[in-house]
């Protein structure tokens, strides 16, 4: 696998981009370029990402295309199409969003109309739609999980590909994001292993993250940067190890430069002790 994160300095060409992502180690970079970019500029980037020996992972969609409000909702589709669009054009390896929220005052946020059959069937509905208007021929449309919206489990993912029965939908695996109980949180290997085993030829792009359960009344689960949690990175290096020797990992989330440091540090020192290249 590669891992790769944000690159936080401004790169005002593709030579200085590369550079960057170089100084830091990574092997695998965010998009850097938005939806809009031109053609030339837009095979520019690949092309130094090539030449760099860099894989362009994601290209992030994120928007809402499930909100209840009608104009929201289709405002934020034409954003994931654009973005697919972008992915494919741009040689990413996936085009990333969630699939929303019926929540109206949040784009990603908890609603008891979120777990239903009908929430279900109107995702299906706007991945269809969004993967039909582009066609994408070299990339992916993927749903990164959420803790109270499908995809939230790999037998969820399992069953909306299936239902989505489109060949560029792929799978995002973020597994910060499906441990949302304590049961889940005291078995994160078991949980990695169980995605991997149902979905590892389909996974185009994971999120490297850490979780911590607080000790506060009712329960408080909340992200943290790698190796200052619970999360089995042990396992999920090795699992993911056991797939594309490019899939990209990707840092994400944090404050600082520093706090990137470190996060890329302990993951490179558990690689080295598991024997994985990164």
């Amino acid at each position: 696998m590669r891992l790769g994160g944000p690159i936080q300095e401004k790169c005002p060409d593709p030579a200085a981009w590369t550079a960057a992502v170089k100084r830091l180690g990574y092997r695998a970079a965010y998009c850097p370029l938005g939806a809009d970019a031109a053609d030339d500029l837009v095979k520019a980037y690949e092309a130094a990402a090539k030449a760099a020996d860099i894989v362009i992972a994601e290209v992030g969609a994120w928007s809402n295309p499930i909100d209840p409000d009608a104009a929201k909702a289709k405002a934020a589709i034409e954003k994931n199409t654009k973005c697919l669009a972008l992915a494919d054009r741009i040689g990413a390896w996936c085009c990333v969003n969630i699939a929303g929220s019926r929540n109206p005052a949040s784009w990603h946020g908890p609603a008891a109309e979120n777990l239903t059959k009908e929430t279900f069937d109107l995702i299906v509905q706007t991945v269809r739609g969004i993967i039909d208007a582009v066609r994408p021929a070299r990339t992916f449309y993927t749903l990164e999980c959420m803790q109270w919206t499908p995809p939230n489990t790999a037998d969820s993912y399992v069953d909306l590909l299936k239902a989505v029965d489109r060949p560029r939908f792929a799978a995002h695996f973020d597994p910060v994001n499906m441990i949302w109980s304590p049961e889940r949180y005291f078995r994160t290997g078991e949980i990695i292993r169980e995605f991997v085993a149902k979905l590892g030829p389909r996974i185009r792009s994971c999120h490297a993250k850490d979780i911590l359960l607080e000790d506060k009344l009712t329960v408080h689960l909340g992200e943290a940067i790698p190796g200052t949690g619970n999360l089995d990175y042990k396992t999920f290096l090795l699992e993911l190890a056991r797939l594309d020797p490019d899939l990209p990992l990707m840092l994400e989330h944090l404050k600082t430069a520093e706090e990137y440091a470190q996060a890329a540090k302990h993951i490179r020192g558990v690689a080295g002790q598991v024997g994985v290249t990164l």
